[in-house]
């Protein structure tokens, strides 16, 4: 296992999707020294912790541990989003990134 890929790829989705490594441990239930560990590659994690990561993150499991991305966005949001200008684009993804967290927090309210 590439430790240190896999951390990679958790930081910069946890990055892009708004949350502090706070935050995210917090909505994992482990220690911010946990997260930073994980994310700098130097410790490993449960099956356990990778599903709560994925689930999170709205990864697969297979883009976390191997790097391996199917296609990015299913064939009509692709299609819808092929008609923006770019402009349009970036806010759409704003919106998105958004409506995903509020989602995520919704989740994980009691």
């Amino acid at each position: 296992m590439d430790w240190m890929a896999i951390g990679s790829r958790i930081r910069t989705q946890r990055e892009y999707l708004g949350y502090t490594r706070e935050q995210f441990a917090e909505l994992l239930d482990v220690t911010p020294k946990f997260c930073s560990d994980i994310e700098l590659g130097a410790k490993g994690m449960s099956v356990p912790t990778l599903c709560k990561i994925s689930r999170i993150l709205r990864l697969k499991t297979d883009y976390i541990l191997f790097g391996r991305q199917e296609a990015a966005f299913s064939e009509p949001l692709a299609l819808l989003l092929e008609s923006c200008t770019d402009s349009e684009r970036v806010y759409a993804e704003q919106l998105l990134k958004t409506f995903l967290l509020a989602m995520t927090t919704k989740k994980d309210s009691p």
